[in-house]
């Protein structure tokens, strides 16, 4: 035969769209033409492929024209991934292996030019969108322990071109993939190693009840970064749905290992990160740290310290837990459902409000500094607090606070009453379910109406109040949200040194 048709996936976001690769042989000028809208990776595909093949001992139409077109055209393609489909279309096109039973197969994988099959990104995504579509996935073995986490879906696991073209022509079918889970049971750094920041690790504890955002202020070296690497360790495991939406956008950066699976992410990018960076971006848009972290947490150190622009980037996800990169060629969603954690220095010089060393900035310097973070961004952080130093007794003294398992069966319980309630986490409700859940008893809402005078709080700001009154209320075990558990949630509003004696 002249003509071969294999299937294939593409990458658009967490969506591997179905591509159709036609091999045609037919007379004109010897040559490879790549068709389809192809990226300048796959255009290479065709040196590649040629070296493979006369690797193998395959022989190369060399005296006729190859055409290559990767359906639909209007799809942008990117990547080595279509090395695989390609090689075995022109074998089957030029009658070497037999073209039995295609349809029933998709092929990724990027061959080298001795015929050995490499790994590509995205494998999770694509072996999500075979499984649907019904058919067996043919792809390098090295991906197949993640693809293996889609249940389901048979997979074939190949080492090289020639494994390929005898598992077609029967000489020797490929082994389906049965290897075991390899994830390890998550290690997250243990809360009882912090010392003192009793208030602090309070909050820690009702931002993990209700994944609430949180802001942590305070003198250099007084634990800030410290108590926000416990936090993953503090939330409940990861659904299994939650583990696979993590692993698959995790899968299209291309680092996804998977012995972490069912480990929240914990993404911390310093503060030279440019937007791309952090919400994804690129001609061809890969997700971006906000995405990275998707149920998990994104820990920003140094807030004031990084470009406004990029911090106002984050708005819009931080209250509808997706982002949409559009670019000229292609419009991709990526999911950005994290928790949000920052750590911050008072002043510049960082000692703004320290008990024993005196701040060296002038009033400007501070307010510029302070400046940076933009109020409808603090809006949208329900809890903030100062973390202070310590004592020399608390520094010297042994750690005595309880361990995150401990706080962990606490969270898991708030947690599993918000989900039997309302079906997802108080830190998600709208205004229609706040409204619904969060019911205050008098005395409640005499002392929210005193703090919304007071502090002159935002619509937002009163509802971030009520959710997070809620978690405080769940740690509890109350179904009424009471006076004390309003108190509590309006203290960890109370902003940066200073703000609170505006409203007063």
């Amino acid at each position: 035969m002249s003509l071969a048709l294999l299937k294939s996936r593409a990458l658009c976001g967490l969506d591997a769209p179905e591509v159709t690769v036609e091999v045609h042989l037919g007379a004109g000028l010897p040559a490879i033409s790549l068709v389809g809208l192809p990226d300048t990776e796959v255009k290479e595909a065709r040196d590649r492929v040629r070296a493979a093949l006369l690797t193998g001992q395959f022989e190369f139409p060399a005296t006729r024209r190859v055409t290559v077109n990767l359906a639909p055209a209007d799809l942008p393609k990117e990547s080595g991934r279509f090395d695989l489909p390609i090689a075995i279309g022109i074998l089957a096109a030029s009658d070497q292996i037999k073209a039995t039973a295609f349809d029933q197969y998709e092929l990724v994988g990027e061959l080298s030019l001795s015929g050995e099959v490499r790994p590509v990104r995205g494998a999770l995504a694509m072996a999500w969108c075979a499984q649907k579509a019904g058919r067996t996935l043919i792809l390098p073995a090295e991906n197949a322990a993640e693809a293996a986490l889609v249940k389901g879906l048979t997979i074939l696991p190949a080492r090289n071109l020639l494994e390929v073209a005898a598992h077609f022509n029967g000489h020797a079918a490929l082994t389906p993939y049965a290897g075991a889970s390899i994830a390890l049971p998550p290690n997250y750094p243990d809360l009882a190693d912090v010392k003192g920041q009793a208030k602090a690790r309070r909050m820690l504890e009702v931002a993990a009840a209700g994944l609430h955002s949180l802001l942590m202020y305070g003198p250099p070296g007084t634990g800030k970064s410290m108590l926000a690497s416990r936090l993953p360790g503090l939330l409940p495991p990861l659904a299994d749905a939650e583990a696979l939406e993590s692993a698959a956008v995790q899968s299209l950066e291309g680092h996804f290992s998977p012995q972490r699976f069912r480990v929240r992410p914990f993404r911390s990018p310093h503060h030279s990160a440019s937007a791309p960076a952090l919400v994804g971006g690129g001609m061809f848009p890969r997700p971006g740290e906000i995405s990275l972290a998707h149920h998990g947490v994104l820990f920003l150190d140094e807030l004031p310290e990084f470009d406004r622009r990029v911090l106002e980037a984050l708005r819009e996800p931080l209250e509808t837990g997706h982002i949409t990169v559009s670019r000229a060629a292609q419009r991709v969603d990526f999911p950005a459902r994290f928790q949000f954690v920052a750590a911050m220095n008072p002043c510049p010089c960082g000692y703004l409000g320290h008990p024993t060393r005196a701040c060296r900035c002038t009033p400007d310097q501070i307010a510029r500094y302070r400046g940076k973070l933009s109020g409808p961004l603090l809006d949208r952080i329900d809890l903030s607090m100062e973390v202070g130093s310590l004592s020399a007794d608390e520094l010297q003294s042994a750690p005595t606070g309880e361990s995150s398992e401990v706080v962990r069966a606490r969270v898991v319980q708030a947690h599993d009453i918000q989900w039997e309630r309302q079906g997802k986490a108080n830190a998600h409700l709208d205004a229609g379910e706040i409204e619904r859940f969060c019911p205050t008893d008098d005395k409640a809402k005499t002392l929210l109406h005193q703090a919304i005078e007071r502090m002159g709080l935002s619509a937002r700001a009163y509802h971030r109040i009520l959710k997070v009154a809620r978690s405080i209320a769940d740690l509890a075990g109350a179904r009424i949200i009471a006076p004390n558990h309003v108190a509590e949630a309006v203290q960890y509003r109370r902003g940066l040194p200073g703000e609170g004696r505006r409203h007063a």
